[in-house]
C-alpha cells in the first residue's frame, strides 16, 4: 500500500446498526474506503477473497465462529482492529497480547487513533490475507504476510519473516520466533505447499528452516548437512534434502 492509496477496509460485526455506525464514523477520514461488510465468518471469508482488504474492522463475538475463529481459519491476515463488547477483565487479556482493540459503543477518538496506527504501519508493510478455497490456486505466502497464532489465552500476529523454524507436531505446526513456541492447526506438509520456497526451506519431515535465520552450515554424518540459526538452534538435513539444498544454495 503506498502513502497515497486509502486504507481498504472491511467491516465484520453481526449488529446491522454497529456495521452502519463504523461506516458513519469512518466517513470523515478521507485515508479510508469501506470494501464491503459481513454479518458472521463465513461471509467475512468471502468478503476477504474478493476484496483483499488492507484492514480488518472485526468484531470479537458472533453467532457461530468468533473473530478469533475466522483469523485462525485463515492462511495469512491483514492489519485487524478488534471490536468488542468485552468487559474489563477479557479487555486486559488483549492488551498483554498488544492486540488493538476499541471497546463499543465505539468513541470516534478511539477509532480514529487505531485507523492512524494502522496508517502508520501500512507505510512499512501491508499484509493481506490468504483464504484457501478448494478447486482455487493458492497464493504463495511471502515473508511480509503475516498468520494469526492463537494458544490457549495468548494470542499473537506474527509476521513469516520473524518464525526462523516451523516444526511438525501431527497434524499441528511449531512455530518458533521470539522466545515463543505455539501450535497451529496447520500441518508441516500443507506449509510447506504455500510458503515461498526461495526463504523457507524443508529441511525433513519434521522441520522447515527460514533461510534469512540460518547463521551457519556443516557437513555432518553420512552426506547430510546441519544447519545452525542464530539462537543457536541445530537442525539435521536429511540426506537428500541435503543435496537440494546444495543445489538451491550453490554449495
Amino acid at each position: 500500500m503506498s502513502s497515497s492509496s486509502p486504507l481498504r477496509t472491511l467491516i465484520v460485526d453481526d449488529e446491522r446498526l454497529a456495521r452502519s455506525e463504523l461506516r458513519r464514523l469512518l466517513g470523515p477520514h478521507d485515508g479510508v474506503e469501506v470494501v464491503g461488510e459481513a454479518a458472521n465468518a463465513d461471509e467475512a471469508e468471502a468478503a476477504l477473497r474478493k476484496h483483499e482488504p488492507d484492514l480488518l474492522l472485526l468484531d470479537v463475538q458472533m453467532p457461530g465462529d468468533s473473530g478469533f475463529d475466522l483469523l485462525e481459519r485463515l492462511d495469512a491476515v491483514p492489519h485487524v482492529v478488534f471490536v468488542t463488547a468485552y468487559d474489563e477483565y477479557a479487555i486486559r487479556a488483549f492488551e498483554v497480547n498488544a492486540l488493538d482493540y476499541l471497546v463499543k459503543p465505539v468513541e470516534p477518538e478511539r477509532l480514529a487513533e487505531a485507523v492512524e496506527t494502522v496508517q502508520e504501519r501500512a507505510t512499512e508493510t501491508t499484509p493481506q490475507a490468504a483464504v484457501s478455497e478448494e478447486g482455487e490456486p493458492r497464493r504463495t505466502l511471502t515473508a511480509e504476510d503475516q498468520v494469526f497464532v492463537k494458544d490457549g489465552e495468548r494470542c499473537w500476529f506474527v509476521q513469516l519473516a520473524d518464525v526462523r523454524l516451523f516444526e511438525a507436531a501431527g497434524n499441528y505446526t511449531r512455530l518458533y520466533f521470539d522466545g515463543e513456541t505455539p501450535l497451529i492447526h496447520r500441518s508441516l506438509s500443507y506449509l510447506e505447499d504455500r510458503l515461498d520456497p526461495d526463504r523457507f526451506f524443508r529441511a525433513s519431515r519434521q522441520h522447515i528452516l527460514n533461510l534469512r535465520w540460518v547463521d551457519d552450515v556443516t557437513p555432518w554424518s553420512k552426506g547430510k548437512l546441519k544447519a545452525v540459526l542464530e539462537d543457536g538452534t541445530e537442525v539435521e538435513l536429511s540426506r537428500r534434502r541435503s543435496r537440494a539444498f546444495r543445489e538451491q544454495l550453490s554449495l
